[in-house]
């Protein structure tokens, strides 16, 4: 921050505007640096910036302004990178100092048709002028128009071919916490005098942070400041089919698992893993759950992921949130009557879920990414980041050691900690993520065309080769010095 600072001092010369994704000043900043008086540091500070588009803001920057005004107030359950966003338009966003974006996270795969969809915000606006909220207290025409579309898509589409009703509420945690009291309840009622409570989930999966849905997400680092969690809780390997019938039993209640885990590190369900799992857990009358929330609604390349699997392996329930809304919250749980038939009025509620908003919003939301437009376009769009993959994973020997994933959710391996990639990415004006070990996760929104996916690539090459080849050339400087 200091170095930042201390540039600002000099001639507006040496700080000549950028152009987003342009180096074309480089040079002749170069030039100008090199009969200067000034000090190196400073000289490396203003040749640093003069080359990069998006620089992270310096602590003289109205975004820093605004953060250290209003961070004070906030909890601090987050470390966020510098930049503060206050524009969005399709894949793009713009920061406080007018800085673009291109967008390759979606809101971790929310924003499926980008962002400030034009008709989702003429949706918004024209429900809020009618009707926001009721309760559930009293019916309005858009929450049973809402599960009743949900319904007929997952039937239409190839999923859960026994999916019968829906369970509207506000998040992503809160469906999956519907799903862990309805297997709960199916256990009580079909067991009511032996235990038949526990619920079984994966290693490297991740269900949520409210305490139902964090005693499903067996990590550590989440658990251990909360603990203990809920009891009857029992975790698995993700693709271990072997271990199946000693993990699921007749105390079992309930099974979650994620057909592509997404912060585990987008990691794929084998067809047998998950067909051992319908068949285990139709012996012994446990439920079995699908959570979608993050690989759901048409991100795959169809509507739902596991349509892609065979129909011996559907689930009994399946949770949706994320692109349900397009960042509107909302959430939902799809059951089966197996399920149904033990849930009475009373045993589960919310007053903000299936609300008339939110609602409408998530009716225009599945009509838009259940269409052959978005759906159609998604295998040239995953063809076209693999075979930049490819060309990276020649490029950088050795770095990236896996791709992972399906359609437009996608994980590159990477043999360390992505975090300065990522950094060195979003100053120069490309957004993505990581997940699970050292794995950068790719969930852009959908709408994504294919010179985006250019643009986005080439500045990902370009951080890599300025994280990766400075790095071995200061290595190989160090290790001369040694030498000597």
């Amino acid at each position: 921050m200091a170095l930042r600072l201390s540039t600002r001092r000099f001639p507006v010369v040496l700080r000549r505007p950028r152009v987003n994704g342009s180096v074309r000043y480089a040079s002749s900043v170069a030039a100008a640096l090199k009969g200067s008086n000034l000090p190196q540091h400073v000289k490396d500070a203003i040749a640093r910036d003069s080359s990069l588009s998006n620089p992270d803001p310096a602590a003289s920057s109205k975004t820093a302004g605004l953060v250290d005004d209003q961070l004070k107030y906030m909890v601090p359950t987050y470390v966020r990178p510098p930049p503060m966003f206050e524009k969005g338009e399709g894949c793009y966003m713009w920061d406080v100092e007018n800085r673009k974006y291109l967008d390759f996270t979606a809101g971790i795969a929310v924003n499926a048709l980008g962002h400030c969809d034009e008709g989702m915000t003429a949706v918004l606006a024209e429900q809020a002028k009618h009707l926001v909220h009721t309760s559930n207290l009293y019916h309005n025409p858009h929450t049973g128009l809402l599960s009743k579309q949900l319904i007929q898509l997952t039937l239409a589409t190839g999923g859960m071919n026994t999916a019968s009703r829906t369970f509207i509420c506000n998040s992503g945690s809160e469906a999956n916490e519907a799903a862990i009291k309805f297997a709960r309840k199916v256990g009580k009622s079909l067991s009511p005098d032996k235990p038949k409570h526990e619920f079984v989930s994966f290693h490297n999966s991740f269900h949520g942070r409210t305490m139902g849905s964090l005693s499903a997400t067996p990590n550590p680092k989440y658990q251990k400041p909360f603990s203990p969690m809920v009891p009857g809780f029992k975790y698995g390997t993700f693709n271990d089919v072997s271990a199946i019938n000693d993990l699921v039993t007749e105390e079992t209640c309930g099974v979650i698992v994620e057909p592509i885990q997404g912060e585990g590190g987008v990691n794929m369900a084998t067809p047998e893993f998950l067909m051992a799992l319908r068949k285990r857990c139709t012996q012994v009358g446990a439920v079995l759950v699908y959570d979608e929330i993050q690989c759901g609604m048409s991100r795959t390349g169809t509507f739902w992921a596991h349509a892609q699997y065979p129909k011996e392996c559907h689930p009994d329930i399946v949770t949706v949130a994320k692109a349900l809304g397009n960042g509107f919250p909302i959430g939902a749980t799809i059951v089966n009557d197996f399920v149904c038939d033990h849930i009475n009025t009373g045993d589960h509620g919310t007053t903000f879920g299936g609300n008339p908003l939110a609602c409408r919003v998530a009716s225009y939301i599945l009509t838009r990414l259940s269409s052959p437009e978005i759906l159609d376009s998604i295998p040239a769009k995953e063809q076209a980041f693999r075979k930049h993959f490819a060309s990276l994973q020649q490029r950088f020997p050795g770095r990236i050691t896996e791709v992972r994933g399906k359609g437009l959710m996608l994980g590159l391996q990477l043999d360390c900690d992505p975090a300065p990639i990522i950094a060195a990415a979003r100053e120069r004006g490309l957004l993505i993520i990581s997940c699970g070990t050292n794995t950068l996760r790719f969930v852009p929104p959908l709408i994504l065309t294919e010179v985006q996916i250019d643009e986005g690539m080439a500045m990902l090459a370009d951080a890599m080769e300025s994280v990766w080849d400075q790095g071995e050339r200061v290595a190989g400087t160090k290790g001369q010095q040694e030498m000597q």
